[in-house]
């Protein structure tokens, strides 16, 4: 199984620690309608985003409950599918629609964030670790498509390109398995011009207003970046598993085992072979997502 459902046939009085599936380092429990979890590196910070969310009535993240008696964080449970499996991509994840209603779901936070405390002198806050494995899917008539991210334990200040790329690399799964680096240079261009999109045509929103159409225009992240944003990812990503292992960290311990840090080190030499393809098709792709 890919996917993995969220939903466990609890109910609300359910007081039983369950675990749940998602990511490569475990932890998270459900209990009832809750979600237990450690809390973040700065808790401060992301119990705030968690809250900026839940202000503007944006959907799209569990809202943050306070912490329980042994200092876990207590966070709404957001019922879907995720795909959790290392190493497979169900198709639902790699699709057009899907890819494109990620971006366009990563572009409403960041606009949310722009211009605010939480931001400070940096474009936006970013997830920072946006991929499947964190990623709520569900079913409103259209099939399977995103509806929130979770585990924003890694939330900071910084730049949209820094989020897109991330979703680039992981939602289109880049690396040794791409049979054709052509078709995922293409999907590469889905994700941008979803996220330069935004709500607008894309979503039926022809007649935006000016302000709408240039606050739009500000969000657009410079094509040029993404693949060496990408490449950023992947080669701090696996040198950071290695260094943290060989520090002690059990849980990087865990995922240099697994080969983890292997993984991404051959997705990091995959897409650095195959970078001017991908940098092709993002100048070129700046089709319409309808």
């Amino acid at each position: 199984m890919a996917l993995q459902r969220r939903t466990g046939g609890l109910h609300r009085d359910d007081q039983e620690e369950r675990p749940l599936s998602g990511g490569f380092v475990g932890g998270a429990v459900r209990v009832g309608d809750m979600v237990h979890k450690a809390p973040p590196p700065d808790p401060g910070f992301v119990h705030r985003l968690l809250g900026h969310f839940e202000r503007h009535r944006w959907s799209g993240a569990p809202r943050w409950r306070g912490t329980d008696d042994r200092g876990r964080d207590v966070l709404s449970y957001v019922d879907g599918d995720v795909p959790y499996q290392q190493g497979h991509l169900p198709a639902l994840v790699r699709s057009e629609a899907g890819l494109a209603a990620v971006a366009r779901l990563v572009r409403q936070f960041h606009d949310l964030t722009a211009g605010t405390e939480l931001a400070g002198d940096h474009e936006v806050v970013c997830h920072n670790d946006l991929s499947p494995k964190n990623t709520v899917y569900r079913d409103g008539g259209a099939g399977l498509l995103p509806v929130a991210f979770i585990d924003w334990d890694l939330a900071a200040p910084g730049r949209r390109v820094h989020d897109l790329a991330h979703v680039c690399w992981q939602y289109v799964g880049l690396g040794p398995a791409v049979r054709d680096p052509g078709e995922a240079g293409h999907l590469l261009a889905v994700i941008v011009t979803a996220y330069d999109e935004g709500d607008g045509p894309a979503n039926g929103r022809a007649d935006r207003d000016r302000a709408d159409r240039d606050r739009a225009d500000r969000g657009r992240v410079d094509r040029g970046e993404v693949v060496d944003a990408i490449l950023w990812w992947q080669d701090r990503c696996w040198r950071g598993i290695l260094a943290a292992a060989d520090a002690g960290q059990p849980a990087m311990i865990s995922l240099r085992d697994l080969g983890v840090a292997d993984d991404v080190r051959a997705a990091h030499e995959w897409t650095a072979h195959h970078q001017a393809v991908l940098r092709h098709a993002l100048r070129s792709g700046n089709e319409m997502i309808t």
